[in-house]
């Protein structure tokens, strides 16, 4: 087992590890047991009934946070023609339309948080496949990163206030940031809110009862904190 250091154990024994917390409780606790000196990000694990390998089990979609999730996002566009300029005009911070662009991504430059593609330009971002894929960093119409120019600014807008992808890993669980250590504890509650509306509503055909099994809150490198899978949260009115 693993040694922990001095500040991981005095932020651990503020945890009670028997109790479930309502999210007020959790998202209070968890600004407050962060070890980290930088502003460090709040993290949601959710554990599901869900079977990965069954079709109408999988789980994948978006939502956009009410306040953020408190860094700058920066978006990259592959599009040409339309959308590049589209692009350009809603502020993306860079376009790829040319091949020398496409060639820097594939020799790794990755300086972008999100990659958002209009349909003509899918046939060249393919071939970016082995090194966007790994990264969740490639569009997909789904996650809404698939979009047509006309749809451009709505969707680099989206993605700059804090649009997020959620989705269903090979263990059947669920990884999601929904903000800093320095929010308020109600922005984190709202956010949260958010997220499990967004969950729920994505509920796949194929689930029974209440799929989410457990849920747990984490800053990064801080102890995990026991949420009410049950509880209903409200987002921000």
């Amino acid at each position: 087992m693993a040694k922990h250091g001095k500040k991981y154990t005095a932020a651990a024994a503020k945890v009670d590890i028997d109790k479930i917390y309502t999210a007020q409780e959790a998202l209070t606790l968890v600004k407050e047991t962060s070890i980290t000196k930088f502003d460090a990000t709040v993290e949601i694990h959710m554990h599901t009934t869900l079977d990965p390998r069954q079709s109408d089990q999988q789980l994948r979609d978006v939502v956009v946070l009410p306040h953020g999730l408190g860094k700058t996002v920066r978006v990259l566009v592959f599009s040409q023609g339309e959308g590049a300029a589209a692009a350009r005009a809603a502020g993306a911070d860079l376009v790829a339309d040319d091949d020398e662009t496409l060639k820097k991504i594939e020799g790794g430059m990755l300086d972008f948080d999100v990659a958002i593609a209009t349909p003509d330009a899918m046939g060249k971002v393919g071939r970016l496949g082995r090194i966007l894929g790994p990264r969740g960093l490639m569009p997909n119409p789904k996650a809404g990163t698939v979009v047509p120019a006309q749809d451009m600014e709505r969707a680099i807008k989206e993605a700059k206030a804090g649009r997020v992808e959620f989705r269903l890993d090979k263990t059947a669980n669920i990884h999601v940031s929904i903000g800093k250590t320095s929010f308020e504890a109600k922005k984190l509650v709202e956010n949260y809110g958010a997220l499990m509306d967004a969950v729920n509503k994505s509920r796949p055909s194929g689930a029974k009862g209440n799929f989410i099994k457990h849920i747990t809150v984490a800053t990064t490198m801080g102890p995990g904190i026991k949420m009410d899978p049950n509880e209903h949260v409200k987002g921000a009115e």
